[in-house]
């Protein structure tokens, strides 16, 4: 089989309702039981909600499980360069076959009848994990958490990462709104690991965990964890963790990492898997180096990176890793969706930026365009510019600065878009 054939298969999928994102369980549930239940035949499920941080906790996870000798399945989305990316089967991800098989299977399940591409694909990734065998699963919730098409299942554990303000138009207008979606995911009786959270979002999480019952380990409360002399020190009632940075770059990664492992923790791994998941973890396009492909070959002396993060508090945390890094002029090219807070986003990256280029992102309905992207820098203080792409971003940026620093920044959607054609 060659791989139109599951890009076909996908492509039919996102006509089988009018809405991208339609968020209730009922068509979930339907095809589920169509199916024969798989989401009731998984390895034991680590659930994962939250604004800022999923995949990156979801990766250091992995990685300590993975260290500790067990077999994991992972799921999380969007994908960056393919499909395939969203599921991983016992640390590998899917063939083109066995993904060919799965969707074709829930496609001619479905029928005629409506269901949204994200639902039909989630409960393709749980048909593939129900019939694979492993220790553990791994999934991330796509959009919320209440309603989101992964929330079919049981867990061991519980995750909620740090809570911000995003997706207003589905989730809320406040904190409280949208913590209460997060929070969505908490089972009766199933223990729940929170990360840091503004009080407002703690709050609701406190009182639907008491509510369900559901034993708390939160940060601040049952875990600490701090940087210490270039080390990460972690600390709960089992002790004393002293443990490398992790891999992914960031202040914020430290808060992740203490989420990891403390569910790391809970399960009763070693000290050498909590340390698997920090030197181990790998995500792609969060602030990632580019190392290779035409882009970098076009950068010549400059430094070409890669972040997807899209909401202001990924803003202020990308802001954040810039400042520490060696001081190098620093040029952004951006591009985002219409549906985000751009001139949030783009606020406190403006000090450590000497300008940024705004380019549409192609192939995205959603996209914001190029003039408008630029019109949000220029109201936070950002010399901004347009360009028609990438690759003329970059050569604009070049010819006025040969020797600085490159970021490419703004969505997931973009990032993929890089990375496929960056090869």
């Amino acid at each position: 089989m060659t791989e139109q054939t599951s890009d076909a298969i996908l492509a039919r999928m996102m006509a089988l309702h009018p809405k991208i994102i339609d968020l209730t369980l009922d068509r979930v549930w339907r095809l589920l039981a169509a199916l024969d239940n798989p989401q009731d035949k998984l390895p034991p499920v680590i659930h994962i909600a939250g604004t800022n941080g999923k995949g990156s906790t979801q990766a250091m996870i992995r990685a300590g499980l993975e260290g500790w000798g067990k077999s994991v399945h992972a799921y999380t989305s969007p994908h960056l360069a393919r499909f395939h990316e969203r599921v991983r089967l016992a640390g590998d991800l899917i063939s083109e076959d066995h993904l060919t098989q799965v969707l074709d299977e829930c496609y001619n399940a479905n029928g005629d009848e409506s269901i949204t591409y994200f639902e039909i694909t989630t409960v393709a990734g749980l048909l593939a994990f129900s019939r694979t065998s492993a220790d553990y699963t791994l999934l991330e919730v796509g959009l919320g958490g209440r309603l989101d098409a992964t929330n079919v299942i049981t867990p061991e554990v519980s995750v909620i990462t740090p809570i911000s303000i995003d997706h207003e138009q589905f989730l809320g207008n406040t904190l409280a709104k949208i913590a209460g979606e997060k929070a969505g995911i908490i089972k009766r009786g199933v223990p729940v690991v929170v990360g840091p959270q503004p009080d407002e979002a703690m709050e609701v999480i406190e009182d639907t965990a008491m509510r369900l019952g559901a034993p708390l380990i939160a940060y601040g409360q049952h875990w600490h964890v701090h940087e210490e002399r270039g080390r990460l020190v972690y600390q709960d009632e089992r002790g004393l963790l002293d443990l490398p940075l992790p891999n992914l770059m960031g202040a914020h990664q430290i808060q992740n990492a203490g989420a990891a492992l403390a569910v790391l923790r809970h399960l009763g791994a070693d000290e050498a898997a909590c340390e698997a998941a920090m030197t181990g973890a790998e995500w792609p396009a969060r602030m990632q180096r580019l190392k290779t492909g035409p882009l970098v070959a076009a950068a010549g002396a400059a430094e070409l990176w890669l972040d997807g993060g899209h909401n202001a508090a990924a803003g202020i945390a990308l802001a954040d890793v810039l400042a520490k890094l060696p001081k190098r002029p620093t040029h952004l090219i951006c591009g985002m969706l219409n549906t985000k807070d751009v001139t949030g986003y783009m606020r406190p990256l403006a000090a450590q930026a000497e300008s940024l280029t705004a380019v549409s992102i192609p192939g995205e309905a959603a996209t914001l365009s190029a003039a408008d992207t630029a019109a949000a820098a220029a109201s936070v203080g950002l010399a901004a510019q347009e360009a028609e792409s990438v690759a003329a971003a970059l050569s604009a940026i070049l010819a006025r600065d040969p020797d600085c620093r490159v970021l490419i920044c703004g969505s997931l959607y973009l990032a993929g878009n890089i990375l496929r054609e960056n090869g």
